[in-house]
């Protein structure tokens, strides 16, 4: 029965990237619910993202996993029982292990599952099938800050909060576009350089809008950070900078870490000829640093996806270490999260390489995890990670694989042979909310309906090692289930049910907490003691609350490492002396370009929950490469064309964005495409499987391409009510738009006519309205019925030759077309030039560049706050500020002068 809309808010917490935002929910009894910001949230204190702001339109069942399927004697998947499901599951693992061992079999899990989830399913792989090969998806994100973090500090630990961005005077972000990426922790940055002064930094070699705020923007070569960093240790020892007290005190290995670093680094001209940045910029870098106490380091993807990736966190350590800047207001190095729970399953041991509670596998702590679990084949040695993990399943070593929540065959490195060898397996079983992900359609043989966001209950803890309830507040649609519960039933059926018999999240979460300081002694960094004996309602109740949290600090310590003592044997921190640093690619390459890869602003992995909201995917609404304008014009690719990007491994089609902000040499394309949003454009097929020799990572921002021009017969754009079935042979890709589905189209001469092109895409109709013109090579075509646009088709022998697309989505999502509209339909622009809003700006209030360009043309909108005042854009995340910004620019740099 659904909610009545007078149902309170429920407090939650997002359910995307690891900032943790608090999060109000109120059911709207339709299936739905409203969603804002929770003002008491500590995480974002009422702000939201783009992302967050729109959780509300990403609810809907449509493409929703609502019943187990197996694959049946049609070797098509059909609707099961759970039981009949369940017990498949269980009996392939147990018959693959009785076979091959337990090594044969493996899970491989995610970051968006929540720590209860995560628990059991570590404890199951780990504590009774006897074998470490579970690792996640957060091995792609995070995996070389924690084996930064315990190289340096002996511990997972993250020494940093969030208060420490409000109270630092320099902010350095290295390898993360948070503007984009985190948002709601970069506006809080901007707060800080507004009202206190605090300068900021960007290192990257990609201009992004994080830069555009910047104080000062090192362009940096790709792979170079390490050197950046070591030469700031050196101008630090040769300025006198070091706190020589702290050094001596409470740490060991400086001397070492020095002497490679003056090696790496010897002086500013060598950093500013690896980094290929003017010795200028380094200069101010380096000054700003040692003048400035106060000196928080932020990193990102930019710095963990990369083969030298765990060396860069340990040079950026290094710095703060030998200025005694850790543990303290304002300052220290701080690692950004990349998904919502990748912290909780760090606690809980989901990576392939830690035991549990961030144990490893010495034989005290096996000892320890086995006694506690009262477990009978407690993992002894680490297992694969998850690179190798997949490499083993190609060899056959893995015969059984458990997918949860996540998309191996789109997110992994060579995606395409990760997609192929999964066919290969004699059991795959996929734990997912969607129906029908490239894992699944890869071959699974079971697959099991999960419960999502909203419908779950548990905890994530986020980039400040904060802990927060996810609360239900919708009933589990169809079958769905949650995770915990779906692998404590497998488990149960495996014959180790008296360990799983969970009645509730409230238990497992204790028994998470009771382990974090079993027989620690204080020697481990994550203790969550304080929490393991909440009652149901306690835990129904539990504030967001930071660890370590131990019987003496109910509450948490937001400050660790205060008093100079760490994790380590001897409760010293540890200096690293850190390689030489070269690209994977350096001694083999074959082709010209560099390609990055990451995210945009409004799309989250692979747009399973993000595609389905029409204003998030209305900013970019199709797979881009960004390419500079130098390289545009050597591989002859233009600006809204479509490229062909080849690596060694793959190749996808990707609409071509020429701009400056990229280094020559060097492409960017965003991950988020796969094989039910685009025909041609999953970019994780493209990417070297390179990986960090310590933290497994995979090299992610540097895989050698190279572009050609993508060319087709025609170009177009199709919007219908529904999803349409793309013949083969056309590019395409599909983003949800009000009212429909829209399709950004390119195809070789089918049909050998236009109209034959537009009978295959939208059908044919009474009622269908077309314009041809063979001199001017176009074609259109739209259907409407009782008086609303049902559909239309623009094609031109160019792209180039089409219109916009914005106003015909406005009379898609109409309830009727007007006359003037009706006439206007095949123009494919409004008569009335004000009623085209233009493509998305503020994707938070869904405002247009026509829009804002109108406001700014009538000179109300002299600077972004003048337009925030007058269309809201930017007032919420303020992720869209930058584009604002630029607007404003260049309308007054175009603009005539002013006259008397």
């Amino acid at each position: 029965m659904n909610a009545p809309s007078s149902a309170p808010a429920i407090r939650t917490t997002c359910p995307y990237c690891g900032v943790g935002c608090g999060v109000l929910a109120k059911p709207d009894g339709f299936g739905g619910a409203q969603v804002q910001g929770d003002p008491e949230h500590p995480a974002n204190f009422g702000r939201l993202c783009s992302k967050g702001s729109a959780l509300g339109e990403t609810l809907s069942l449509n493409g929703r996993l609502l019943s187990p399927m197996m694959r049946g004697g049609s070797d098509m998947l059909e609707p099961a029982s759970w039981g009949a499901a369940l017990d498949s599951v269980a009996r392939g693992f147990q018959e693959t292990i009785a076979k091959h061992g337990p090594d044969s079999v493996a899970f491989y899990v995610s970051g968006q599952l929540l720590t209860e989830d995560y628990y059991v399913a570590n404890k199951l792989m780990k504590g009774f099938i006897g074998s470490a090969n579970i690792d996640t998806n957060s091995r792609l994100c995070m995996a070389s800050s924690v084996a930064g973090h315990r190289r340096a500090f002996g511990s997972d630990t993250v020494p940093g909060c969030y208060e420490d961005l409000d109270d630092a005077d320099l902010l350095v972000l290295t390898g993360s576009n948070a503007a984009w990426c985190h948002p709601v922790l970069y506006q809080r940055m901007l707060k800080n350089k507004r009202e206190r002064g605090a300068r900021i930094v960007v290192i990257d070699p990609r201009a992004t809008s994080t830069s555009d705020e910047a104080d000062l923007m090192i362009q940096i070569a790709p792979g170079m950070d390490a050197v950046l960093f070591s030469g700031l240790l050196v101008h630090l020892a040769e300025h006198g900078q070091l706190d020589t007290a702290f050094i001596h005190g409470h740490t060991s290995g400086f001397a070492d870490a020095l002497a490679r670093a003056r090696h790496l680094a010897p002086s500013v001209e060598a950093v500013a000829e690896r980094c290929q940045v003017a010795p200028a910029c380094v200069e101010t870098f380096y000054a700003w640093f040692s003048a400035t106490e106060k000196a928080v380091t932020l990193y990102s993807q930019g710095v963990n996806q990369s083969a030298q990736g765990t060396d860069k966190v340990n040079a950026i350590i290094n710095c703060h270490l030998a200025t005694g800047r850790i543990g303290k207001a304002g300052m220290g190095p701080f690692s950004l999260t990349g998904q919502p729970n990748a912290m909780g399953g760090r606690e809980v041991g989901g990576l392939a390489n830690q035991l549990a509670a961030h144990m490893d596998f010495s034989p005290e702590n096996v000892d320890r995890v086995r006694r506690f679990w009262n477990a009978p084949h407690v993992a002894e040695r680490a297992g694969l990670k998850a690179v190798d993990l997949f490499e083993a399943v190609a060899e056959r070593r893995i015969k059984a694989l458990w997918v949860m929540a996540t998309n191996p065959a789109v997110s992994l490195p060579r995606a395409d042979a990760v997609r192929t060898v999964l066919r290969q397996l004699d059991l795959l079983v996929v734990s997912d909310i969607v129906a029908n992900t490239d894992t699944i359609t890869a071959g699974a043989h079971v697959v099991l309906p999960a419960s999502g966001w909203g419908e779950k209950d548990g905890t994530v803890t986020n980039s400040e090692r904060r802990i927060s309830r996810q609360r239900a507040f919708l009933p589990p649609p169809g079958d769905a289930k949650p995770d915990w519960w779906i692998i404590s039933q497998v488990a149960t059926r495996m014959g180790f049910g008296s360990a799983f018999s969970y009645a509730s999240a409230a238990e497992i979460f204790a028994e998470h907490c009771a382990l974090s300081a079993f027989e620690a002694n204080g020697t481990r960094g994550f203790d969550a003691s304080g929490l393991s004996a909440l009652s149901g309602l306690a835990y129904e109740e539990l504030v967001p609350t930071q660890w370590p949290v131990d019987k003496a600090s109910p509450t948490g310590r937001k400050r660790v490492f205060d008093d100079g003592r760490f994790h380590t044997v001897d409760q010293r921190a540890r200096f690293v002396a850190v390689e030489n640093p070269a690209l994977s690619i350096s001694n083999e390459r074959y082709l010209p370009l560099l390609l990055n890869t990451g995210r945009v602003r409004d799309h989250w992995h692979t747009m399973t929950r993000t595609g389905k909201s029409p204003r998030l995917g209305a900013h970019i609404d199709e797979p881009q490469v960004s390419v500079h304008p130098d390289d545009a014009r050597s591989f002859g690719v233009a600006d809204g064309e479509l490229a062909r990007v080849l690596t060694l491994h793959g190749s996808a089609v990707l609409r071509v964005s020429v701009t400056p902000a990229q280094r020559r040499g060097e492409i960017f394309a965003p991950i988020h495409w796969n094989g039910a949003t685009a025909s041609d454009a999953r970019v994780g097929a493209l990417v070297q499987p390179a990986c960090d020799p310590i933290s497994g990572q995979p090299e992610l921002k540097a895989t050698q391409a190279t572009l050609a021009p993508a060319l087709y017969a025609a170009y177009g754009f199709l919007l219908a009510r529904g999803a349409v079935a793309i013949p083969d042979g056309v590019w395409w890709a599909r983003s949800t738009v009000e009212g429909g589905v829209g399709y950004r189209i390119a195809a070789p001469a089918i049909g050998g006519h236009w109209s034959g092109i537009a009978k295959r895409l939208i059908g044919e109709s009474v009622c269908r309205a077309q314009l041809l013109d063979d001199g001017q090579g176009c074609y259109r075509a739209a259907i409407v019925q009782d008086g609303r646009l049902m559909s239309c088709l623009f094609l031109a022998t160019t792209p180039h030759a089409l219109p916009s697309w914005e106003w015909l989505k406005q009379q898609l999502a109409a309830p009727a077309l007007s006359d003037a509209a009706r006439r206007a339909l095949l123009a494919g622009r409004a008569a009335d030039a004000g009623a085209d809003h233009g493509p998305i700006v503020c994707a938070c209030f869904g405002v247009g560049r026509a829009q804002i360009c109108k406001v700014i043309a009538s000179g109300r909108g002299c600077s972004a706050e003048d337009v925030g005042a007058e269309l809201k854009a930017g007032t919420n995340c303020g992720s869209c500020l930058p584009e604002v910004r630029r607007l404003v620019a260049e309308t007054a740099k175009s603009a005539p002068p002013v006259t008397a």
